[in-house]
């Protein structure tokens, strides 16, 4: 019974060691957590070099504080205040964050039509000291949504890992019912753009709902109710979800589009 017992406690510890980023990279990660809109942030940095460049994906206005003072505790100098698309659900931390750590520069795809000091495209990479995220275009949620990728290579994250935004969540999607939604495009961007990566890649998305926290190509592959269907009944789904008005929706999405600034004269210089 105990020689069960070990090799059952073995095979749950090897199944939890196949979700973690290897640790002879010298990458930072860190993922956290905002509650009223179930979102992730992650603050991803270079620790390989003196000066620890770092990202910031998806950060919301009212966890900036706490943003701050993990960056400011772990040492690391945040170089983009980035977004996955125009999110209607909260207010970004990008422009706030702007007024707090000088020198940030706030990020968001060309296609997402919003304001932004840098604005990216497909095939994109954003470089942050040794690493690098590459830029996937995954419309179908909103117009605008990107995914971004870690690079490959034998100093580079293994297994790969994947900032999904709302196009794919764990065993779920983002909704296509507005801000230029299409079920259609959705399905085709994930399967073109996400499911084409290694199955061990990890999956990181922007909200959660249910206690998860991170997920794979494979898994999804399998196990997603929605984008295991085919287009047509996928579609079918997307179509008859018949979700609530988003209660954020028109106060966050105007703020996104300028980068969550909410001062009119403030929004005009950004």
């Amino acid at each position: 019974m105990l020689s069960i017992f070990s090799r059952s406690v073995r095979t749950f510890f090897r199944s939890m060691a196949a979700y973690q980023v290897q640790p002879s990279s010298n990458l930072l990660f860190r993922q956290l957590f905002e509650k009223d809109s179930s979102t992730y942030t992650y603050l991803l940095a270079d620790l390989s070099l003196p000066e620890k460049p770092a990202v910031l994906i998806d950060p919301v206005q009212t966890t900036v504080d706490r943003d701050v003072s993990i960056i400011n505790d772990l040492g690391v100098k945040l170089l983009y205040a980035m977004n996955t698309h125009v999110h209607a659900d909260h207010v970004t931390g990008t422009g706030l964050l702007k007024t707090k750590l000088p020198g940030v520069k706030s990020l968001i795809s060309k296609a997402s039509g919003a304001k932004a000091d840098v604005f990216v495209n497909p095939g994109d990479t954003i470089q942050f000291g040794t690493f690098s995220l590459e830029v996937r275009a995954t419309p179908g949620h909103t117009k605008g949504c990107v995914t971004y990728v870690t690079a490959e290579g034998l100093n580079q994250p293994h297994p790969r890992m994947a900032f999904t935004g709302d196009a794919l969540l764990v065993r779920g999607c983002g909704r296509t019912d507005f801000q230029g939604g299409d079920a259609l495009e959705l399905y085709r961007s994930v399967h073109s753009q996400i499911f084409s990566l290694p199955k061990d890649t990890l999956l990181y998305p922007a909200h959660d709902y249910k206690g998860h926290t991170v997920t794979t190509v494979g898994e999804e592959l399998l196990y997603n109710p929605r984008l295991t269907k085919d287009q047509d009944g996928f579609k079918k789904i997307m179509d008859n979800l018949n979700l609530a008005y988003p209660k954020m929706i028109d106060i966050a999405v105007p703020a996104n589009m300028v980068c969550g600034i909410q001062d009119p004269v403030a929004a005009s210089a950004v």
